[in-house]
């Protein structure tokens, strides 16, 4: 994977890759020839202040288009766009940290790169994310759509040269206040695979084609579940389940929450669910939750999870501390933490109310430290 400077002479090539692709999530989804001959005319492809680069695989095959522009400034801007019939296959990435390598080794010393993108764009989101950008805006209402006639929010990430330069993430202090003046001793955050394997399991990122088969699940093990989760309580119907995925996928993307699905590596079945919530990354530490689907209890396949994820915590994000809660009676939980190897520091009594809101229970807490 490259980037080739695009030229005047590739004019037609640029019109015919621009009006023969579809763009959803920018203003304009399908432009016109005239249009995109202006834009060349009046130097927005090409001038003292923008570059554009065609994105090319190893094949040297021409799969998207990158343009960086306000050149002339500290902190430039780009829009990536890649190819119909190549979305899906990891260029994005690895095209987005080629832009920043090129934009960190001019000479005058960048000091960040930034780029927008509509809050619901996940693909685009999840880009930025695995290049090392950090999610820095949330602006409400600030997207217009002519196509729709709509508003939406747009997200804006980032990635400064020091980052870019050690390899690290640091995260954006949200909260106002006490944390927001200690913002300067923020850990953080490396950058971390999205999957991992153990003997019998591949445990990776959610992704909303996942839906299906979640709600499918969570259907069958249905009486179990409603013992001890919350969420589980309503009837559950696909479009719900699905709305759950995109809130995961995106809290994933900017580190809110890490939940991870996990799949049977010789069968491809999906097993459950295990990750990493409730996060302060300012210690950092985690609680692990889980459930599982209720045709694969009873083979040892939550502990073996539950190991790899804390394994995942302690090594990859650098946890000092990572939790499993659950409540006293629920035996199950309680010996998959036990098998783990977490300790139990203590019962809090009284702690919770039961998923069906009418009964006291107390809640256990086991720990790891590191």
């Amino acid at each position: 994977m490259h980037l080739q400077e695009w030229t005047m002479e590739e004019q037609e090539q640029l019109i015919h890759f621009m009006t023969t692709n579809t763009w959803p999530y920018h203003g304009n989804s399908h432009p016109g020839r005239a249009l995109i001959e202006k834009a060349i005319e009046e130097g927005g492809y090409q001038s003292d202040e923008v570059k554009t680069f065609w994105v090319e695989n190893d094949a040297r095959e021409k799969v998207g288009i990158v343009k960086i522009y306000d050149l002339a400034d500290e902190i430039p801007m780009f829009d990536l766009r890649i190819a119909d019939m190549s979305r899906g296959n990891g260029y994005g990435p690895k095209a987005l940290r080629l832009v920043a390598e090129y934009v960190f080794s001019l000479p005058n010393k960048k000091i960040r790169l930034e780029g927008h993108t509509r809050q619901d764009n996940l693909a685009m989101r999840k880009t930025f994310e695995r290049a090392g950008f950090v999610k820095e805006a949330h602006l409400r209402n600030a997207w217009f759509s002519p196509k729709e006639n709509a508003y939406y929010d747009a997200v804006t990430y980032g990635i400064t040269r020091e980052d870019f330069t050690e390899g690290t993430t640091t995260p954006v202090i949200w909260e106002d206040g006490e944390k927001s003046r200690s913002s300067a001793t923020a850990r953080r955050i490396a950058d971390f695979p999205s999957s991992f394997e153990t003997e019998r399991l591949l445990i990776r990122a959610p992704k909303l084609e996942d839906a299906e088969e979640v709600w499918e699940a969570t259907r069958k093990s249905l009486t179990i579940l409603r013992k001890w989760m919350p969420w589980a309580q309503p009837e559950p119907e696909l479009d719900t389940t699905k709305e759950s995925l995109r809130k995961a996928v995106a809290q994933f993307i900017t580190r809110e929450d890490l939940r991870f699905h996990l799949y049977h590596k010789d069968t491809g079945a999906f097993v459950g669910a295990c990750g990493l919530h409730r996060i302060d990354w300012s210690i950092p530490k985690f609680e692990i939750g889980y459930w599982l689907s209720s045709e694969f209890e009873g083979y040892g396949y939550m502990t073996e999870a539950v190991q790899r994820i804390e394994q995942f915590a302690f090594e990859q994000l650098g946890a000092h501390r990572v939790e499993i809660r659950c409540d006293e009676s629920n035996m199950k939980s309680r010996s998959v933490a036990e098998r783990a190897g977490f300790t139990l520091e203590g019962i809090l009594h009284q702690d919770s109310l039961s998923p069906d809101g009418n009964v006291l229970r107390n809640t256990c807490i086991y720990a790891k430290i590191g």
